[in-house]
């Protein structure tokens, strides 16, 4: 019974783990970003292209994180997905602008 206990612990703990590091990048960006960045649906910056992503650039990561957070122009808070954490938003930011340095 107390292997079976510890067992049930052990996975519960890993699954929190798991929550709690969110989600990659590269999948926020394929699940919600992909949808407009891939091909600049709106004026939105295509996913790779230096030229897009220029102007963004010279912003820094934390403030195009928090443009994403709260949304901008014809893009909605988070992309349109609210039950994105502040951490995966930041995670996908990452993911796009390591495909333009």
């Amino acid at each position: 019974m107390r292997t079976i206990a510890a067992g049930a612990l052990a996975l519960a703990l890993i699954g929190m783990t798991s929550a709690a590091a969110g989600k990659s990048g590269e999948e926020v960006y394929n699940s919600t970003c992909a949808t407009c960045h891939a091909t600049g649906v709106a004026g939105a910056p295509r996913y790779g292209n230096q030229a897009d992503w220029a102007a963004r650039v010279k912003l820094g990561k934390d403030a195009l994180a928090a443009s994403v957070i709260k949304g901008k122009g014809a893009m909605p808070p988070k992309g349109g997905d609210p039950k994105l954490s502040d951490s995966d938003v930041k995670n996908a930011v990452d993911h796009m602008l390591k495909a333009v340095r």
